[in-house]
């Protein structure tokens, strides 16, 4: 499943370039990096991404919302996660405030550059039981 394209044009200027949302249950991603050598936890999050959900109270929400980032990113990038886009050149970082950002890097930085998207926004959210995220491209 990919992402919606679309484009809200003001003037002369297409704003959106692509939207992708994903939500994921919470406890579904808290059995897969549970374990202290989670190949999964290692396979699709960065170390800096780690280190972040580590020091959380909430641990399993915070590795939940950052896998439903990387999804939304996938499917606003139009390629899923089979398309040469790998989990790793995603990354969810965060700002002094606290507000979360995409990093891009390799295969996702060239897709999010081809389809001529300039900046990324990103909302996550959750409850006790699912994690939700959403991603805009604009140009």
């Amino acid at each position: 499943m990919t992402g919606a394209s679309c484009a809200i044009i003001t003037g002369n200027s297409i704003m959106i370039v692509s939207i992708g949302v994903d939500i994921v249950e919470i406890d579904r991603i808290a059995e897969r990096v549970a374990a202290v050598e989670s190949r999964f936890r290692k396979r699709i999050f960065t170390a800096g991404e780690i280190a972040y959900c580590e020091s959380r109270a909430a641990k399993a929400a915070s590795y939940a919302a950052r896998f439903a980032a990387k999804e939304a990113t996938m499917k606003a990038l139009g390629t899923g996660w089979a398309a040469g886009v790998g989990w790793q050149d995603i990354e969810v970082v965060n700002d002094a405030a606290g507000a979360p950002s995409l990093k891009l890097i390799g295969r996702a930085l060239e897709r999010f550059q081809a389809i001529g998207a300039r900046r990324a926004f990103l909302s996550l959210s959750h409850s006790k039981d699912a994690a939700i995220a959403q991603v805009i491209f604009e140009d």
